[in-house]
């Protein structure tokens, strides 16, 4: 087999995003035991850092092993059991995504619906919370197909008031905007490595609350999926370390830089690099003819969903690749077709990459 010499390419899609080169240095370390006690040490920051980036002090707050789609499932399959009730606001993919899970744990999802590029307005999600009386109410913080981005505090407020889990899709937002778990009254949410965290594909940060731990130690039966069962996972991330299975170590290795990079800069001042980044990209798209999808107030500012203004989307997408190494996201379901989904994530959200994009299509168009 030949050695593959893989091309740079500017990731402007909805992920994965470019790493740093500390990431990089981080994933070519020496392979080291997944219980030596220098790898655990790693793996105590991992965890005390992520504790951070969610704004909670909850004591199981860990990498899964897999994609962001692990995480939520691991929430899911751990929280519900056959025949409890699961309200799910669905105005994307990843909300479908959600009720599909749901329903493959037996339990009964109560979707409260929008159009995609839309909110569910909490008002709604409310009414139906009060009239199902849930055990779970699972939101998409930052819809990755659509880019928008769903109000959560009034919601997750409203649920525990009525003895609900919260669980929350944090996959695109963590790291990106403001995300506040304990103050928000979220007991359960994940996320993804590969977008504002600016580290490879392949694990999921979970957190899980007081609440979420409860109702796990009182099942009626196991979870469903061993590999995902919290029960087994908590023991190897908590104090005992109880081999469950082998922990992805260089991709730890490799979160632990990302974390640091993150916390380095600081929250707020990470925030608001991407704010600026989404704002000289709005400015610079209509001034080329293209459309946001998402109205003013609910717009993400590292997912960027907009209508180009040409024909074939998809031709003007693989010129960009072809001849600018730019790498853009197209739309999901419905939206196929006809929108862009932009990412300005992590290691990209700075002015330097919108120029080059807006460059680029310059150029191209």
């Amino acid at each position: 087999m030949r050695e593959f010499q893989l091309p740079a390419r500017l990731l402007l899609g909805p992920g994965p995003s470019n790493v740093s080169q500390e990431v990089l240095r981080a994933l070519a370390s020496p392979m080291i035991g997944h219980l030596d006690p220098a790898f655990l040490e790693v793996l105590d920051e991992v965890q005390q850092a992520l504790r951070q980036v969610f704004g909670t002090t909850n004591a199981v707050t860990l990498p899964i092993s897999g994609t962001g789609s692990a995480g939520m499932e691991a929430c899911l399959v751990n929280l519900l059991e056959p025949g409890d009730r699961a309200v799910v606001a669905v105005q994307g993919v990843f909300g479908e995504r959600m009720s599909a899970i749901i329903e493959r744990c037996g339990a009964r999802p109560v979707r409260v619906e929008a159009e995609m590029g839309e909110i569910v307005p909490p008002e709604r999600l409310i009414r139906a919370i009060e009239a199902s009386d849930p055990q779970v109410v699972a939101l998409v913080h930052a819809e990755t197909s659509t880019g928008v981005a769903q109000p959560i505090p009034e919601i997750a407020h409203a649920a525990r008031e009525r003895g609900a889990l919260v669980v929350l899709d944090c996959v695109t937002s963590l790291s990106g905007m403001d995300v506040c778990i304990d103050d928000w009254a979220v007991d359960a949410a994940y996320s993804g490595t590969q977008k504002c965290i600016s580290c490879p594909p392949g694990l999921s940060p979970v957190t899980f609350g007081p609440r979420a731990l409860e109702r796990l130690e009182r099942r009626r039966q196991p979870v469903q999926s061993w590999y995902l069962d919290l029960t087994l996972i908590g023991r190897y991330f908590g104090g005992d370390r109880v081999y469950h299975h082998t922990a992805p170590i260089s991709m730890i290795l490799a979160l632990h830089a990302a974390l640091r990079r993150i916390l380095e800069e600081g929250l707020e001042a990470r925030f608001a690099r991407h704010r600026a980044a989404h704002e000289a990209l709005v400015e610079g798209l209509e001034g080329l003819g293209f459309e946001m999808l998402v109205p003013e107030p609910h717009r993400l500012p590292m997912l960027n969903a907009v209508r180009p203004p040409v024909d074939d989307e998809a031709a003007l997408r693989r010129r960009l690749l072809a001849e600018h190494g730019i790498e853009i996201g197209g739309g999901l379901g419905k939206l196929a077709g006809s929108i862009w989904r932009i990412g300005l994530m992590g290691e990209n959200a700075t002015g330097a990459v919108v120029a080059r994009l807006l460059d680029a299509l310059r150029d191209s168009l």
